[in-house]
């Protein structure tokens, strides 16, 4: 399985409501500011060097709570300088029922963006209100529909572990999703971060009932034919998400907007992530990055490691990963939360992946491949804190934010 090419990501980041336990870069209540947001998008595109991407993702925050003459003004921008969005291999936008419409959903289709990421979370209304959301399941359906009818590809976010849901609620809502058929599905348990609402409540999640849910869940895909990809996706065969396909492969990508993240010729950089800072830093020709690291050896080997265990099939193992991280390998496979795949004739690990138990311990996994690195595991730091945007296992989310 191979990712379509280098990628390109855009952040819209603007809510009509923050969700309690959303930890992502975003704001409620600044729409007012969107204009301004989007010239400076506008400019930071024209200031970077050439760049021909495969895909297109617009994550945020919620991309849906642009106007339609917005939306349509950013996509013309972004095919006026990057080429045709509909020579693209892939275009995705998210969006939130409640603020996608027919409207919106054609001026998405007339400028080739052709896949939406659609945040349901769950099927209960008491639960989505519990959780901040402003939408409905009715809301959803209809938001569906009306896509379907467009031939989008739809791909549809779902959330586990909510508090008080049970485990045959989690279950009911994956089935109900399941007879819309939709190509791919995202699914995530809830992980409290800190700064978000939930946090402050000092709401604890239950990780074993959470763990029961996603055991069961997988299953439940299974036999309805998709195929668990990574730790938290699911898709049809041949509806993988190629561009975060190009994340998980440590592949090239441009990121740009506000806490926007990319990785253009092996340097990764960060960029502003408060909004009116972003923009002034635009509007005075500067520079919207704040960090950027090259990273070499042992750390860009542990960062490729690392990445490519999110993938159900697991990462080639490499000269400089079997050199590097030998003993972490094999200590992971004493400890049950990897596989290792071995040469027949030298005994030699030639893939790795992890296994089940490892599923819903992946940030224990994760940690052996950052620094500081110790002599053995459990030297380690109990509560290593691993780099922003590696929080994994069954609390994962997708690299490029959530709606």
């Amino acid at each position: 399985m191979r990712s379509a090419g280098p990628g390109l990501y855009v952040h819209i980041p603007f809510c009509s409501k923050k969700c309690l336990y959303c930890g992502s870069v975003s704001f409620s209540g600044r729409q007012a500011e969107a204009g301004r947001y989007l010239r400076a998008l506008e400019r930071e595109a024209s200031c970077r060097p050439a760049f021909k991407p495969a895909t297109l993702y617009v994550g945020g925050g919620t991309p849906s709570e642009l106007s339609c003459e917005q939306m349509g003004s950013l996509l013309a921008s972004l095919s006026e300088r990057f080429g045709s969005l509909e020579a693209l291999r892939e275009a995705t936008l998210e969006g939130n029922p409640e603020s996608l419409d027919a409207p919106k959903l054609d001026v998405l289709r007339r400028a080739g963006v052709r896949r939406l990421s659609i945040g349901l979370q769950t099927t209960e209304d008491r639960l989505l209100k519990a959780i901040g959301r402003r939408h409905s399941f009715a809301d959803f359906e209809r938001v569906y529909q009306e896509a379907r009818g467009r031939s989008f590809s739809l791909s549809v976010d779902l959330m586990l572990g909510l508090p008080g849901q049970s485990l045959s609620g989690a279950l009911a809502s994956l089935k109900a999703v399941l007879r819309l058929d939709p190509g791919h599905l995202s699914l995530y348990c809830l992980h409290v971060e800190e700064g978000t609402p939930f946090a402050a409540e000092g709401l604890a999640v239950d990780e074993d009932l959470s763990r029961e849910m996603l055991e069961a869940s997988i299953e439940l895909l299974a036999k309805a034919g998709y195929r668990h990809y990574e730790i938290s996706n699911f898709a049809k065969p041949g509806r993988e998400s190629l561009h975060n396909l190009n994340y998980w492969e440590n592949g090239p990508y441009l990121g740009l907007g506000c806490a926007a993240a990319g990785c253009l010729g092996g340097v990764r950089y960060r960029n502003e992530g408060e909004l009116h800072a972003y923009c002034a830093k635009i509007e005075r020709g500067e520079s919207a990055a704040v960090s950027s690291e090259a990273l070499a050896g042992k750390e860009k080997t542990g960062e490729d490691l690392m990445l490519g265990l999110r993938l159900i099939e697991g990462i080639r193992l490499t000269r400089p990963m079997r050199r590097y991280f030998a003993s972490e390998l094999e200590s992971l496979r004493r400890r049950g939360l990897i596989e290792l795949e071995r040469s027949p004739k030298t005994g030699l690990p030639l893939r790795a992946r992890l296994s089940r138990r490892g599923l819903f311990f992946a940030n224990e996994v994760f940690r052996e491949f950052v620094p500081p690195y110790m002599e053995s595991s459990h030297m380690r730091p109990k509560h290593q804190a691993l780099p922003k945007g590696t929080q994994c296992g069954a609390a994962a989310a997708a690299p490029e934010a959530c709606t």
